[in-house]
């Protein structure tokens, strides 16, 4: 297990740096250099202008000098002129003379952000949180309902309610969340149509609608009437491909020959799903389940945009809109690692759940 450790985290180091490099030389393109000069400087910058700015901010150095700056491996460039010192690790609370040499990634130095003006790690730090909230409460109800829909359906193949639950599974995957999302509002927290009106002219509900259709109040007190929608979107859209996985897995499960051999030795059937079915059928499953966490970090950024909720993915969609790159460059970074460490511990899962894995 050691060994497969070590060979699993030199794999992903590798692939942590050619990820980054990719992003951080799509994002450093010449059009968005130019770009963030005149958003920076003035948009009636001349080009003469542009390439002065560009030099005097680090821009002009080589692709990869850049890069090595960025990751904090390579001394942080400098830049004097007129007896004035400016740098990459050099700051108007520092002293040149106490600046650090490396200022990057490995040293906590996220950049700057050119649009919220404010530190990097700051934005995302907050960003992180709120997104954390929305993966847990929708963690929550997306696996059990999925891994009870797919078990249900699976135990009884051909049945009225495998084919009952199969269309419901495939329903919820094939609607985008944009499509269940507008749906949603318009059914729960709209003043116009929907339940809402009906609710509020019985006097069953205080205000106009029933749920809130803005999830920007959750960002400081989360409740179930501001919180609800974004997450049930979200769980609706994962919930049937991890139920259909679940019902395959169960399926070829309950059709081997142990579990045959069980119920002729007049084993209970519901004993025999619970102690010898169960646990076989969740090992296909529980990879699928751990692969949601990479796509609800960067999946939400539909619903995170509709609802106005200000996490992760929202972050995002500001930073790529407004050509942030340091704020891009730091969401590609935060991406990189949460898909990698998930991958590692799925397969680790994978191992422990497998007999046969694991002794080879």
């Amino acid at each position: 297990m050691l060994m497969f450790l070590l060979r699993r985290f030199g794999i992903m180091l590798l692939t942590a740096l050619c990820l980054t490099f990719i992003v951080f030389f799509l994002t450093n393109l010449t059009p968005n250099l130019e770009k963030l000069a005149r958003s920076e400087g003035s948009v009636r910058m001349t080009d003469d202008q542009v390439d002065s700015w560009l030099a005097t901010n680090g821009y002009a150095q080589p692709l990869i000098l850049r890069y090595g700056e960025w990751l904090g491996v390579i001394p942080g460039w400098t830049f004097e002129e007129e007896g004035k010192i400016s740098g990459r690790c050099i700051s108007a609370n520092v002293p040149v003379a106490d600046a650090a040499s490396f200022c990057g990634i490995l040293q906590g130095d996220w950049g700057t952000s050119t649009v919220f003006k404010r530190p990097v790690s700051e934005i995302l730090g907050r960003a992180l949180g709120a997104t954390g909230w929305l993966m847990l409460w929708v963690m929550i109800i997306m696996v059990p309902s999925a891994l009870a829909l797919g078990v249900l359906a699976g135990m009884r193949e051909g049945s009225r309610t495998d084919r009952v639950l199969s269309a419901v599974a495939i329903a919820t995957t094939a609607t985008p969340e944009y499509v269940s999302g507008v749906i949603l509002i318009v059914v729960f927290a709209s003043a116009t149509v929907g339940i809402s009106p009906l609710l509020a002219s019985l006097g069953l509900i205080e205000g106009r609608t029933l749920f809130q259709g803005t999830a920007t109040s959750a960002m400081e007190n989360i409740t179930f009437w501001n919180f609800a929608l974004p997450v049930i979107t979200i769980a609706l859209y994962g919930m049937g491909y991890i139920a259909r996985m679940t019902r395959a897995s169960m399926t070829e499960v309950m059709t081997a020959q142990y579990i045959r051999t069980a119920r002729l030795k007049g084993v209970g059937f519901r004993a025999v799903v619970v102690r010898h079915a169960l646990r076989n059928a969740l090992i296909a499953p529980f990879t699928v389940i751990m692969l949601q966490f990479p796509w609800l970090l960067n999946g939400v950024v539909i619903v995170e945009t509709l609802f106005n909720y200000k996490g992760f993915g929202w972050t995002l969609v500001q930073g790529a809109g407004n050509n942030d790159i340091e704020l891009l460059l730091s969401c590609s970074v935060v991406a990189v690692i949460v898909v990698l460490f998930t991958q590692l511990i799925s397969d680790i899962g994978y191992a422990f759940l497998n007999p046969r894995i694991r002794i080879s």
